[in-house]
């Protein structure tokens, strides 16, 4: 039994000098749920920056695949933006030559402006045939007019 003085409560357990074994997680939990904010905000600004009027379809999502997604938008106004640099069009065929090249998958991903006469979202496609590419997916946008009655 310890024994109480008057000026001084008594010491329970360890002395003050000794350092301490726990470990203060909460400036880690509070980093951990910043930095996730962060990335949830970040994560959909990461998409192919061409700003496009995608059409509306009822189309279902497109499985992920492997691979970096290959994209290819045709803007309203402007040359044709093959990932993120500007191709012009007589150079776009060599172009995704070269790319095929470095690729496994044959799939590309076009993004059309909705604005865009169909006449030029073919004659790209035709290129796109032309350059290797036979697995053409046309990106929309979901919630659009279902045609099934």
């Amino acid at each position: 039994m310890q024994v109480q003085s008057r000026n001084r409560p008594a010491r329970r357990g360890r002395s003050r000098r000794q350092p301490m074994a726990e470990i203060n997680v909460t400036p880690f939990v509070d980093v951990m749920l910043v930095l996730l904010v962060i990335f949830m905000v970040a994560a959909p600004l990461l998409t192919v920056g061409v700003p496009l009027q995608l059409p509306d379809t009822a189309a279902n999502a497109v499985a992920a695949e492997p691979e970096e997604p290959l994209t290819i938008s045709v803007p309203a106004e402007g040359p044709l933006v093959l990932m993120d640099d500007s191709v012009e069009e007589a150079q776009l065929v060599t172009r995704l030559r070269e790319v095929a090249e470095q690729r496994q998958s044959s799939k590309i991903f076009l993004r059309a402006d909705g604005t865009i006469p169909y006449a030029r979202v073919v004659q790209v496609m035709g290129a796109l045939n032309a350059a290797g590419f036979n697995n053409i997916v046309l990106v929309t946008e979901t919630g659009g007019p279902r045609m099934d009655g």
